[in-house]
């Protein structure tokens, strides 16, 4: 776990009738905290008049009773859980985004990341717009805004729009009267929808918020496709699919997804497992023990157990009850918040040959504590396995990877790597088995760009997550990038 983060997730509710819709939201947001622990916020839709709240911090800190109670019953609501890959943590970066324009309101929640944000905010700012946040969100919002002025629907403003952005988005727009799905034409990022039992739709990044909400999985969206929730039913706008192809992020099924979740007809569960059980095969060890580090790693630990016949162990035990915003006391550093979320289970591994097995390496300075705790609780041996390839390229599709800079396969050979971490061997998946995690060798349709540098998009100018944010310096407003 190498200090990796994702950018958001979205949820979003059509209720038949108006009910408490916020309630709903906010379990569907809970179940989708792994995917940005920075802020949450909701948007209530109730015959055309927009609620909202939003703030920094987890879903739990944010919704409080009071909260969550001062929201109106609706008929519709977008949710939203950020961790920002574009723009800073600030309150302004925080969604739902809520535009007010000439032809009504729109809500909008966005998981993903633009190529061309840069040269659209540009542009929209030289026709006179006024940009409150650093997140290319709102060079969406905008677009979308202006289309709108045109369109005779927001769905077609929504489709004209699609024609503009380019890169990674999975949306959810709330219109006075609909509530619409939007996925990119690659598919980079998850976006599902299902139905309650009482006919109420569910719209969710991922299948386990869909059972939060007791909500039966329909399907998946559709690279490029639109779906759009009305009173007068469900409706498809596939103008946009089959004009790219699909590219779904692999580092979902290795990292972000939760796992009891399915994306695109894959179990992520089983993902990892295989993914486990093909670096048993490319990377065999002479051990006691197999553990993984919470939370991804266990599935794949699992699975090179299996393959290798060696005894599954749990080695660490996860504090469950620290969030993000934790500070320690003293000096505060990587190093300390390893040990505070992540002890090591010494009857387990004390005198033991352990393969410890995580889903990356980034900076080298966490797996570096990992090994340290691990010979701390007694282990002989420790033998580090890594569930997917060597991090080389930046990604610009959401993941905050945004410079090789501090990618530390970048500068180190696999041999020096695991001499840095302490580690007795390491093995990382090989690139050419990446179609084995969604089940089979001749399996397509996937990004491992950060992997392989094969690029599916044109690659932008300036990926600094830093790139639309001011300073304040003397007085003056100064751009940092």
């Amino acid at each position: 776990m190498g200090n990796l983060h994702e950018e958001c997730g979205v949820f979003g509710v059509f209720a038949p009738d108006r009910t408490a819709v916020a309630p709903m939201t906010y379990h569907g947001l809970y179940a989708l905290q792994h995917r940005g622990q920075e802020s949450c916020g909701i948007v209530v839709g109730d015959d055309g008049l927009f609620s909202f709240y939003k703030d920094l911090g987890l879903v739990s800190e944010v919704f409080t009773h009071p909260v969550l109670g001062g929201l109106p019953e609706g008929n519709m609501a977008v949710g939203h859980v950020r961790y920002g890959t574009t723009g800073g943590n600030g309150r302004e970066n925080c969604q739902p985004m809520v535009v007010n324009h000439i032809k009504g309101r729109m809500a909008l929640a966005h998981n993903g990341n633009l190529v061309n944000s840069a040269e659209l905010r540009k542009a929209l700012e030289l026709q006179g717009s006024i940009f409150h946040s650093s997140s290319d969100t709102e060079v969406i919002s905008y677009v979308i805004t202006k289309e709108r002025l045109t369109a005779p629907s927001i769905e077609q403003a929504v489709n004209q729009a699609m024609f503009l952005i380019k890169g990674a988005y999975s949306m959810v727009v709330m219109s006075p009267s609909k509530l619409l799905a939007v996925r990119d034409e690659n598919g980079f990022r998850p976006l599902c929808y299902g139905q309650r039992e009482d006919g109420t739709y569910i719209v969710a990044s991922e299948t386990c918020a869909l059972e939060a909400v007791n909500a039966r999985f329909i399907r998946d969206l559709d690279p490029g496709e639109i779906v759009v929730f009305s009173k007068d039913g469900v409706e498809s706008i596939r103008d946009h699919c089959g004009k790219a192809p699909k590219k779904t992020c692999i580092f979902e099924y290795i990292y972000f997804a939760r796992s009891d979740s399915v994306l695109d007809g894959v179990s992520v569960h089983e993902a990892r497992v295989r993914a486990g059980e093909r670096l048993a095969l490319r990377h065999p060890a002479d051990a006691d023990v197999v553990i993984g580090v919470p939370d991804s790693g266990l599935d794949a630990a699992l699975g090179y157990a299996r393959a290798s016949g060696i005894p599954y162990g749990v080695g660490f035990i996860k504090n469950r009850y620290i969030a993000r915003t934790f500070i320690a006391p003293g000096q505060s550093t990587r190093e300390d918040m390893v040990r505070i979320k992540l002890n090591p289970v010494s009857s387990v591994v004390r005198g033991k040959r352990v393969v410890v097995v995580d889903d990356s390496i980034v900076r080298g300075t966490t797996s570096g504590r990992f090994v340290s705790l691990l010979r701390e609780a007694g282990a002989a041996q420790v033998h580090m396995r890594i569930s997917a390839p060597p991090f080389l390229n930046p990604c610009y599709y959401g993941t905050d990877i945004d410079s090789r800079d501090n990618l530390i396969a970048c500068h180190h050979t696999v041999e020096e790597i695991c001499s840095i971490i302490g580690a007795d061997s390491l093995g990382y998946l090989p690139a050419e088995d990446l179609p084995w995690l969604l089940g089979g060798q001749a399996c397509e349709g996937f990004c491992d760009a950060c992997f392989t540098n094969r690029y599916p998009t044109m690659i932008p100018q300036n990926s600094a997550k830093s790139r639309f944010e001011y300073k304040i310096s003397e007085g003056r407003g100064e751009e940092n990038a």
